[in-house]
């Protein structure tokens, strides 16, 4: 096999150009040059590419099926030239994102595209999980950064920056009882089961003296949707549409309830790539707009 990938690259002009003249025109060849680089094609691939008994260059059957086998080769060359150059320029071959489940999707969703569009050679592995979850992917190495919301002191053994915030509001099923009432009070919440969010060492604030607890704002959800109680919960997630019974979100102005903040975390002593600046900072971006919008 003695081809290269200019004869490939003469062969494909030359078929998308339908004549040696035109394709050695854009080429900034001599025909006899291009001529002569698909007759050596030719040679070393025991086929007749164009048909010669006819004044244009047309390809023959044969020609045609390599002329798609041509175009893929030329394909992945390009890619792997791209991807050199990329590598070369200090931009990672590989990168890993732990990705809180219950952030909201509409960033996740508008980060991942836009990194396709920016880094399109970049192998990305996305790894998702609850808030404790995720940072043990960082931990294990398994991936090098995540995003997700803060539930208490972060370990030593990590690194963070503060990336936005995500509105919080208590939730009932559509019919519940406290979904009757213009303002809820306390008292009121104090009557119903309470479900919420368990963390290691982060003790949530409960008022009521009954309490289920999960490690996932998702599960607690379905669980509201069920009506085995009201929670405190991300926007994103009370007002997300596919659970079994609408969620409806409580007037309650008592619990002033903050927003949830979110951060960007690391093990100790890496330092953040170019790559993963531009992430943080497009992330931080779309949370700020997506706080706007709720």
């Amino acid at each position: 096999m003695q081809w290269t990938l200019d004869q490939l690259r003469q062969f494909v002009t030359t078929a998308d150009c339908g004549s040696f003249s035109a394709a050695a025109r854009q080429l900034g060849k001599a025909q006899s040059a291009v001529s002569t680089a698909i007759g050596l094609l030719e040679a070393d691939l025991g086929l007749e590419l164009f048909d010669r008994s006819r004044r244009n260059a047309q390809l023959t059957d044969a020609g045609l099926v390599l002329l798609l086998e041509a175009r893929e080769l030329l394909r992945q060359a390009e890619a792997l030239d791209s991807r050199a150059r990329a590598l070369h320029d200090g931009s990672e071959a590989t990168l890993t994102l732990a990705l809180d489940e219950a952030l909201p999707y509409t960033a996740i969703s508008a980060l991942i595209r836009e990194i396709a569009a920016r880094f399109p050679d970049l192998d990305l592995t996305l790894l998702n999980g609850t808030a404790t979850e995720v940072a043990d992917y960082v931990d294990q190495e398994r991936a090098q950064i995540a995003f997700h919301f803060v539930r208490g002191a972060l370990p030593a053994c990590f690194d963070q920056r503060h990336i936005g915030t995500v509105p919080q509001g208590a939730f009932v099923a559509e019919g519940h009882e406290l979904a009757r009432l213009k303002i809820v009070q306390r008292k009121d919440l104090a009557k119903y089961r309470q479900l919420i969010m368990e963390a290691e060492d982060v003790q949530e604030t409960a008022y009521s003296a009954r309490l289920w607890r999960s490690d996932s704002f998702y599960s607690i959800a379905e669980m509201v949707a069920d009506d085995l109680g009201w929670a405190i919960l991300p926007i994103n997630i009370g007002t997300y549409q596919a659970y079994r019974k609408p969620l409806k979100q409580l007037h309650c102005p008592s619990l002033a309830l903050p927003p949830l903040s979110v951060r960007m975390l690391w093990c100790q002593g890496w330092q953040p790539t170019p790559t993963v600046q531009w992430v943080q900072s497009r992330f931080t971006q779309l949370l700020n707009q997506v706080q706007r919008i709720e």
